[in-house]
Formats: structure tokens, C-alpha cells, sequence
């Protein structure tokens, strides 16, 4: 060792750690580096009966830029609370950056990824050409259908099962023209006892006595 260098291996002699690295020399973690396939998942929150909730949870997730495939609500047991029941397809970040968002809204006060044995059904309404009855009613019951209406010309019929049912649904009425379908997106519960939405700590709007403390200090 001459004068003036430090103990140890030449720089070319020493060993590298492994693993990537950026411009700046600082490794990359192979998971955060790693592209995420998208996942279908379906969330189940529980959500206050206020004016513009639909309004404010949609805008979160359009903000976001959350691809979803469908978004339910409607009121429960609780007069006072709804469901809401949204189906997204994301990279598994994605998903839970949409759990997160949703919790920090005002008015949800649960939100629960389900899992894949969870209830789920959906509702279609299919309006076809009713030239050929016999066939569309037979159709129909092999799905376990109902007909809601029934003229010379058209028939309207109901179907409601599992997405898979409801795409096979489709693709056989599809040979007698569909004119016209609407599709109710998912509504979803999870299996057996297993509450869908547990309510621990909600997410509580203010209460008047804070809303007047925080009017004093703003003055």
C-alpha cells in the first residue's frame, strides 16, 4: 500500500452488491420495479344517505383514473346507510390506493374488499325481435328467466345470475336480435357469517359543537 491510499481491495477487485441500480447508484427494489397484473375485485362500502355521495365517490375514482367496471348503490337495513358496491380492474396498487381513498371520505363509514366466494348477482334486461316467440321463451326459461313484456313485435325479458350467466344470457338471445339491454352491475354480500361491512371506527362527519369551535378560531 503506498502513501495516501486507503486499506483494502483495488475498486475493481471489490464485490458489487447485486441488484439494479439508477444514475444516482441507488438500488431498485425488484417488487416496486415489478409491473402489477390487473386484478377484477369488487368493494363493498358502507356509505352515509347524504346529498352527493355517488357524486363525491365517483369523482374520487375519476380523479384517479380507477378503471371500473361497474358501481351500485342502494339502501340497507339502516335507513340511515347505503351500499355501495363497486367493481374496479387494477393492478393490485391500484386497488389499494382505492380502498385507502375511499376511506378518507366523509360520508363512507366501512369499506371492505370481498372476497372471491362472495354473493354476487347481477340483473340484465334484454328487449329482442319477437318474430320467432317459441324460441325466446325457451331461451328464457333455460336461464331461469322471466318475461316482462310480450308483443308483436318485441319481447322483453329479465335474467339475473353471475356475470357468466348473464354473458351466456346475452350471447344466446343475440341470435334473435337484441335491440335494446341495460345491466344492473354487481350487488354483492359476503358468504355465510361473515359481516360485509364491520363497522369499528367510523369515518363520522363533525359534530355542531365543532363545527361552531372551528368558526371561532377562523375569526
Amino acid at each position: 500500500m503506498t502513501q495516501g491510499e486507503l486499506p483494502g481491495p483495488h475498486p475493481d477487485e471489490r464485490i458489487l452488491p447485486r441488484g439494479r441500480r439508477n444514475e444516482q447508484g441507488i438500488r431498485i427494489d425488484p417488487e416496486a420495479e415489478a409491473e402489477h397484473p390487473p386484478e377484477r375485485t369488487v368493494l363493498s362500502a358502507l356509505v352515509k344517505n347524504e346529498p352527493g355521495v355517488l357524486a363525491e365517490a365517483a369523482g374520487l375514482f375519476s380523479r384517479r383514473q380507477f378503471n371500473i367496471d361497474s358501481l351500485t348503490v342502494g339502501r340497507t337495513i339502516d335507513d340511515e346507510l347505503s351500499r355501495m358496491t363497486i367493481v374496479i380492474e387494477e393492478p393490485r396498487p391500484g386497488i389499494d390506493q382505492a380502498k385507502k381513498q375511499l376511506e378518507k371520505l366523509i360520508p363512507v363509514v366501512s369499506v371492505r374488499e370481498l372476497d372471491t366466494d362472495a354473493v354476487q348477482r347481477e340483473l340484465v334486461i334484454l328487449k329482442v325481435n319477437g318474430t320467432e316467440p317459441d324460441k325466446v321463451n325457451a331461451i328464457t326459461e333455460m336461464y331461469d328467466g322471466d318475461t316482462l313484456d310480450a308483443g308483436p313485435r318485441t319481447i322483453t325479458v329479465e335474467i339475473t345470475g353471475n356475470e357468466q350467466k348473464i354473458d351466456d344470457a346475452v350471447d344466446a338471445f343475440e341470435q334473435f336480435g337484441i335491440r335494446e339491454l341495460v345491466r344492473t352491475g354487481y350487488a354483492a354480500l359476503a358468504r355465510g357469517e361473515a359481516p360485509t361491512a364491520e363497522v369499528k371506527q367510523p369515518n363520522k362527519a363533525p359534530t355542531d359543537a365543532q363545527v361552531a369551535t372551528q368558526e371561532v378560531s377562523d375569526d
